[in-house]
C-alpha cells in the first residue's frame, strides 16, 4: 500500500532514528577511514610512489572513486552528515523516556513488580520496623544511603548508586557527534599543502593538494636542515630549524621533527621529507701553480659563479655543476639530482689574454683543458645544498575531534565501568497466615554478575543485623509478661 503524504516523513524519520540504521553507516565510516589509512593518500604521497604502488587501471579508478583522498570528498562528508543525522534522530527519539527514567526513578515497587524482578530475596521478620530499622544498618555498612518512601498505607526503603550511568550513552552520542563535525569542518574548510625550504629561505606560499597556491599570513623561514643516521647508514632523524616571521620580526622558533610539529595559529608544519637539492653551496681545493709544482698549496672557497682571484692577472670561476653526470652525443648532460656522479665545470680566465681555459673534474674528455691551465686544482671537499619538506596543513575541527576523544573517554568509562544499581526493600504481610516477610530486590543495568554477588553480600549483613533485633523485641515482651 501506498504510503501516505502523513506517513511518509513519519517513515523516513523511524527509518533514520532505527538503531539498525545508525550501526550500518557507522560500520560505513569505519570501514572508509579504514581504506583511507591503507591506500596511499594525496597529496601526502608523492606521485612517483604512487605510481610505483598501483597499476595505471587501478590508480585511475581509486583517483575517481576519490579514495585517494578519501577524508576531503563530497560522498564521505556526505556520509559523516547522514550518521551524524541518525544519531541527533535516535537520541530524540528515545531520550523522553530516558529522561523519565532518570529523574522519576521508581522507588516503590508494587506486587506486579516484586513477583517478576529477577533478583529478589524474602526473608521472615517480627516486626515491620524491626526489618526496616535492620536494613538501613545494613545499607550503611554497604556505604549505601538508605531513603525511606512513605506511601499511605505502607512502608518501604529504596537505594540507589550511579543513576548517571543510564545516560552515558548520551555522553558517547555527544562524542561521536563532535568527532564527525570536526571532521566535516576539516573537509571543508580545513587545507593541506607543502612547503620545500634551503636554509637561509623563507616563504609565505603553500602549494596545496590541488596544485593552487595559498598565502600564509607569515612568512616561515628555515635556518637549518640535517638528518641524523644509524651505523648501516639508514636515516634515523630529520630535523629542521624553523621561525615564524611576521612583520619583519621573528615571533615563534621551533625545531621539529617527524613526530614533533610545529603549530603556529592552527597552522602545522610537519616533517615530511629532506634530500638534496642538487645544487652546490661550496668546493673546496688546494691550488698550485702549474710552474711550480713544488710551491706550497694555497685553499680557495668557490661558490657559483663567483669568481676568486689566484693572482693578479688570472681568477677562476665555478661555472657548472652536475651532482650525476652522463656524456652522451657530445654533450654533458645531467641524469638526477641525486649526487652519486658529480662533475663540476670551472672557468680559468687570464686578464691579459683574455683567454679562457675550461678545467673539469673529473677530467672529461674532448671538454676538459685541464693541462692548459696555468694553476693545478686539487679537490678536497664538495658541500652540497639540501632542503627540508614540510607538510602544512590547517585544520579548524581539531578542537572538536579532540574534545569528542575526550567526551568519549568519558562516557565509555561510564559504560563499562559505572554500573546504575538499585535496591528495594518491602516489608509484606501475607494476608492468610498474617506472617511479616522482609522483601528485598534489586536491579543493575550492567554486569549482572558481579551485581548479584553484592546483592548476596547485603542480604547477609540484614540477616546479621535482624538476630540482635529480634532478641531484643523478645526481651522487651518477656519484661513485660513478668511485670504483669
Amino acid at each position: 500500500m501506498a504510503l501516505t503524504l502523513g506517513s511518509a516523513p513519519r517513515k523516513v524519520w523511524q527509518t533514520l532514528s532505527s538503531i539498525k540504521t545508525g550501526v550500518v553507516l557507522i560500520i560505513l565510516v569505519v570501514i572508509f577511514s579504514a581504506a583511507g589509512t591503507v591506500i596511499l593518500q594525496r597529496p601526502m604521497t608523492d606521485p612517483d610512489d604512487m605510481q610505483r604502488a598501483y597499476s595505471p587501471d587501478m590508480l585511475r579508478f581509486l583517483d575517481f572513486t576519490g579514495l585517494t583522498d578519501v577524508y576531503h570528498t563530497r560522498w564521505f562528508i556526505a556520509l559523516l552528515l547522514l550518521v551524524s543525522l541518525s544519531i541527533i534522530a535516535a537520541s530524540i527519539e528515545r531520550f523522553p523516556n530516558s529522561w523519565r527514567y532518570y529523574a522519576r526513578p521508581y522507588k516503590s515497587p508494587d506486587a506486579s513488580f516484586r513477583r517478576v524482578l529477577a533478583t529478589q530475596v524474602s526473608i521472615p521478620i517480627l516486626q515491620e520496623e524491626q526489618g526496616l530499622s535492620a536494613a538501613e544498618r545494613a545499607f550503611r555498612k554497604m556505604g549505601l544511603r538508605a531513603e525511606r518512601i512513605v506511601r499511605p498505607q505502607s512502608f518501604s526503603l529504596f537505594s540507589e548508586r550511579h543513576r548517571v550511568s543510564e545516560m552515558a550513552v548520551y555522553i558517547v552520542h555527544a562524542s561521536l557527534l563532535l568527532i564527525f563535525l570536526g571532521g566535516i569542518v576539516d573537509a571543508l574548510w580545513g587545507w593541506r599543502g607543502f612547503i620545500m625550504l634551503t636554509p637561509g629561505s623563507q616563504t609565505s606560499a603553500v602549494e596545496l593538494r590541488t596544485g593552487a597556491t595559498r598565502t600564509m599570513p607569515f612568512e616561515l623561514r628555515c635556518d637549518g636542515t640535517g638528518e641524523e643516521i644509524y651505523a648501516d647508514g639508514s636515516p634515523k632523524r630529520w630535523w629542521s630549524k624553523l621561525a615564524v616571521v611576521k612583520n619583519g620580526r621573528d615571533v615563534a622558533r621551533k625545531e621539529i621533527s617527524v613526530n614533533d610539529p610545529m603549530v603556529y595559529r592552527g597552522v602545522r608544519f610537519y616533517q615530511a621529507s629532506y634530500g638534496r637539492t642538487g645544487k652546490i653551496d661550496r668546493l673546496i681545493l688546494n691550488v698550485t701553480p702549474a710552474n711550480d709544482p713544488k710551491a706550497q698549496p694555497r685553499e680557495i672557497s668557490l661558490a657559483m659563479n663567483q669568481p676568486v682571484v689566484l693572482d693578479a692577472d688570472t681568477s677562476v670561476e665555478m661555472t657548472e655543476f652536475i651532482p650525476d653526470y652522463v656524456v652522451q652525443d657530445g654533450h654533458v648532460y645531467t641524469r638526477s639530482n641525486d649526487v652519486q656522479n658529480p662533475a663540476v665545470h670551472l672557468v680559468v680566465t687570464s686578464q691579459k689574454t683574455k683567454k679562457a681555459v675550461n678545467v673539469w673534474f673529473p677530467e672529461i674528455p674532448g671538454f676538459a683543458e685541464n693541462a692548459a691551465s696555468p694553476y693545478t686544482f686539487d679537490p678536497k671537499d664538495l658541500k652540497t645544498g639540501y632542503y627540508t619538506g614540510l607538510q602544512v596543513s590547517h585544520e579548524p575541527g581539531q578542537w572538536a575531534v579532540w574534545a569528542g576523544v575526550i567526551l568519549m573517554a568519558i562516557g565509555l568509562s561510564f559504560v563499562f565501568y559505572i554500573v546504575h544499581q538499585r535496591y528495594w526493600v518491602v516489608p509484606v504481610h501475607d494476608a492468610d497466615t498474617g506472617a511479616i516477610t522482609l522483601w528485598i530486590g534489586g536491579a543493575a543495568n550492567r554486569n549482572r554478575d558481579a551485581f548479584e554477588h553484592k546483592f548476596e553480600k547485603l542480604v547477609a549483613e540484614i540477616k546479621k543485623e535482624l538476630p540482635a533485633q529480634a532478641r531484643a523485641t523478645r526481651s522487651v515482651r518477656t519484661a513485660q509478661i513478668a511485670g504483669k
